[in-house]
């Protein structure tokens, strides 16, 4: 897995207008740039929020991510969750559980 890289790509999306637009307008060859796995790949296209959440990607961007791609707060915090019931605990990174918490 490549959380860096999938958290490199939505920082720079929130940050960078250049990359906005290649998300508006080439998608792919965006994700192309960028070395991801499959399964996050998917989880990007799809979107999966809560297998983002669940591979570590870290709250502070993805939820802009979320909401750029039309998910209001509710929502977000619902997609979290679920992603948990569906995947798993959280796999790596800030958001990782202590084993028995």
């Amino acid at each position: 897995m490549s959380l860096y890289n999938v958290q490199k790509l939505l920082f720079q999306l929130n940050r960078d207008p250049a990359v906005r637009r290649r998300f508006d307008d080439a998608f792919e060859t965006l994700l192309a740039d960028y070395e991801l796995t499959e399964e996050e790949q998917h989880a990007l296209r799809d979107p999966d929020i809560g297998l983002l959440y669940v591979m570590g990607v870290n709250g502070q961007i993805l939820m802009h991510y979320a909401a750029l791609r039309g998910f209001e707060w509710n929502a977000y915090m619902e997609a979290m969750r679920e992603g948990e019931r569906k995947y798993g605990p959280v796999r790596t990174g800030l958001y990782t559980r202590a084993q028995g918490r």
